[in-house]
């Protein structure tokens, strides 16, 4: 193992270590990126920085409850559904209300498909644009 040619080039044994050279394997760590799913609570438009800078660390699905602050200030909340679905955009995300008050917001990786009614096409529901 690694560690073991480490203690060996460190222990200053007798052996001569002038030639030898260690080599380590990258490819042997393993780094697990998990998918993390988030949920918030936009309760006011500063709330709203929270979700951007989970959404930019790039393994966040956002669930974000927006029926506080739909209540509180409607224009507050366009403002910060507009600043949430440009940077979704931007990282090539998707974004998409699921009922009357909960958003999603999904990174590249992963997709939010509409449901598809009887007829074969999206069924219209509110959009993001509505609030």
């Amino acid at each position: 193992m690694v560690f073991e040619k480490f203690k060996k080039a460190f222990k200053g044994s007798d052996d001569s270590v002038g030639d030898e050279y260690l080599e380590i394997d990258l490819s042997q760590e393993k780094k697990e990126n998990k998918v993390v799913v988030k949920l918030f609570n936009l309760n006011d438009y500063d709330d709203s920085t929270n979700v951007l800078n989970a959404l930019r660390e790039g393994y966040t699905i956002a669930v974000i409850d927006i029926r506080i602050l739909k209540k509180k200030d409607p224009i507050e909340l366009k403002r910060a559904i507009s600043k949430i679905k440009k940077t979704a955009d931007a990282l090539e995300g998707t974004i998409a209300g699921f009922g009357e008050n909960i958003v999603v917001v999904t990174p590249s990786f992963a997709k939010i498909e509409k449901h598809v009614g009887k007829s074969g096409k999206p069924e219209e529901k509110k959009g993001l644009e509505d609030f």
